[in-house]
């Protein structure tokens, strides 16, 4: 590989040519110039602003409602044997509630979701805003 110096010599350029870095930014800078006008919105919209509410602490938090489904079908609302037509009409009384009770959803690991899917169903028939599942949580370690 031969490197030419320019000069009677012989050893390499010690120089670095900076012509095409030049070029390669002022096309670069040109490029910005044009394309940064088209970047802003053309329409102006007014957003309205968002007002928060702060949210009254209440000292005694309303206890959730629990439904758990076992394997077999059984079902149970707050630990209590209970059937479907019982839990639909309790949920239908909870939703009518200012503020609505959370629901939450225990199943055997083993339970068909078919089983759970129709407890959230009901549920959402009556109204019932915060529906969630209730899990083992990880072991550590």
């Amino acid at each position: 590989m031969a490197f030419s110096s320019g000069n009677d010599s012989g050893g390499p350029m010690a120089e670095i040519n900076v012509t095409p870095l030049v070029d390669v930014m002022l096309v670069l800078l040109i490029i910005f110039m044009i394309t940064t006008p088209l970047m802003n919105h053309k329409v102006k919209v007014k957003l309205p602003e968002a007002v928060l509410e702060k949210k009254p602490e209440d000292k005694a938090k309303i206890p959730p409602i629990t439904i758990s489904v076992t394997e077999a079908g059984a079902l149970f609302l707050n630990d209590e044997p209970t059937t479907k037509q019982a839990i639909e009409s309790r949920l239908s009384v909870e939703a009518q509630k200012t503020p609505q009770p959370p629901v939450q959803i225990r199943g055997d690991k083993t339970t068909p979701y078919r089983m759970v899917s129709e407890i959230v169903k009901i549920a959402q028939q009556q109204g019932v805003a915060k529906v969630g599942f209730i899990t083992t949580p990880p072991k550590k370690g």
